[in-house]
């Protein structure tokens, strides 16, 4: 096996490691496939694409193991659209060839999720052949599913090995150029509200995997004029950005650095369009969108001062039970997996919402400078968008715009993580925000 990457000695306290073998980001990377697949000793490939995948990088897969003499099977999804979900999962279990030692996907999100749950139950080592600079789950430990109907991060395990390959990725669609850029802009939202909740709940924070996030977004900013000409460092850079996210989400054992609400509005939206068949985008615009609404809102709460009677009063008068039946005529079934959280995490407790609005009211100045240094004004993060010509709002897109104040209310409830939607809650602002908000 090759050296892992890791960090050590972080000042956090915290050991920091990626069970990554090899990470090869450079054109015509998809050369060294057979490479790697020798790295393992590996005798017999299970590949896993989808038709599209397999024209972009399949084809030459199959044609390097053909011509060096290595068996395999392989199952091609022949549904272009495919949904992260229990029936992709168990139609890849079903063809799976269990004489096969290691397993190559060929693909990004969808067949990059669906991969690492089989390689993490086979228990055989897991080859990514990226196609597209789209997402960042590539190097991270989970999995991005739909689940009862619900948005749910499974933990799985790594790709063991990563190929990006300039010459693959620069050819990806333009719609997944622009969500791996969304995708990485979000990470200014996740490193503000990942610092906050620090302040707030006392959440596990490290600076050096924070720092790493930010130069990776400071990269592609700025090589951001050349995606859309599909130049080989903006590509390069979208492409590694995203990578480093996966491996920050996997050094810091948890989501935070890569996503927060922004990233929650794009489930929020996910999860109507399984429920009700409403419009859906790619996640990395549902998570530009998201991040442009977030900025806004961020930009907005600045000016708040902090009101305890204020407070308590919203939280007093708070009706749990009316706002559960809105949930569910918003979200369907999706929204019982969030109630029943509820019931074991008691974000509502009025005693838990004293004790937090306590440290927000004698933090409020640094809670208010993390926003100054994290989120840049809102029409920095517009300028990018029209950069990469990426829709800015929810209607652009199919989205009703008169669904978003509930979908701001509904993002607190999706996973169990302080966001500013919470922030909100506890400072007896959320209808104001919901219903005055730039949408």
């Amino acid at each position: 096996m090759r050296n892992k990457f890791e960090i050590a000695n972080c000042p956090c306290g915290k050991k920091h490691i990626a069970d990554i073998d090899d990470i090869i980001v450079e054109n015509g990377a998809i050369n060294r496939l057979l490479e790697v697949i020798n790295g393992y000793g590996a005798k017999k490939a299970f590949i896993l694409a989808d038709v599209n995948t397999y024209k972009a990088a399949g084809e030459r897969t199959v044609s390097i193991l053909c011509e060096n003499s290595v068996p395999f099977s392989s199952c091609v999804f022949q549904n272009a659209a495919l949904e992260p979900d229990e029936l992709a999962v168990g139609s890849a279990v079903m063809h799976f060839d269990s004489s096969c030692d290691i397993l190559i996907g060929v693909g990004s999100g969808v067949i990059n999720d669906i991969c690492k749950i089989l390689s993490f139950r086979s228990k055989i080592p897991y080859i990514i052949v990226a196609t597209a600079p789209s997402m960042d789950g590539y190097a991270s430990a989970t999995s991005s599913m739909s689940m009862d109907g619900l948005k749910v991060s499974l933990p799985d395990k790594c790709a063991d090995a990563i190929i990006g390959d300039i010459d693959i990725l620069k050819n990806a669609p333009e719609k997944a150029l622009i969500s791996g850029l969304g995708d990485m802009l979000a990470k200014y939202i996740s490193i503000a509200e990942w610092r906050i909740s620090n302040i707030i709940t006392g959440e596990y924070y490290c600076e050096k995997i924070a720092q790493m996030i930010r130069d990776a977004v400071k990269k592609c900013v700025q090589n951001a004029d050349g995606l859309l000409k599909r130049d080989d460092a903006a590509v390069k850079a979208v492409f590694e950005g995203l990578v480093i996210g996966g491996v920050a989400m996997t050094y810091a054992g948890l989501s935070r650095p890569a996503s927060g609400v922004e990233h929650y509005f794009s489930h929020i939206w996910d999860m109507r369009g399984l429920e009700f068949g409403t419009p859906v985008s790619t996640h990395g615009i549902q998570c530009a969108i998201g991040t442009l609404y977030a900025a806004r809102l961020y930009n907005k709460i600045k000016a708040v001062k902090p009101d305890r009677e204020k407070a308590l009063r919203y939280v007093s008068c708070f009706d749990y039970e009316a706002y559960k039946k809105k949930l569910k005529a918003f979200l369907g079934k999706g929204a019982d997996t969030m109630i029943a959280l509820e019931k074991k995490e008691k974000k509502y407790d009025q005693n838990a919402h004293l004790k937090r609005l306590e440290i927000i009211i004698n933090n409020w100045e640094r809670i208010v400078a993390v926003i100054n240094e994290e989120i840049p004004e809102p029409q920095f993060i517009e300028s990018i968008l029209d950069k990469i010509h990426c829709p800015k709002t929810a209607d652009e897109i199919g989205i009703d715009p008169a669904i978003l104040p509930m979908t701001f209310a509904a993002t607190k409830d999706i996973r169990d993580k302080y966001v500013l939607s919470r922030l909100c809650w506890d400072l007896g602002i959320s209808e104001f925000f919901e219903e005055t908000a730039e949408w």
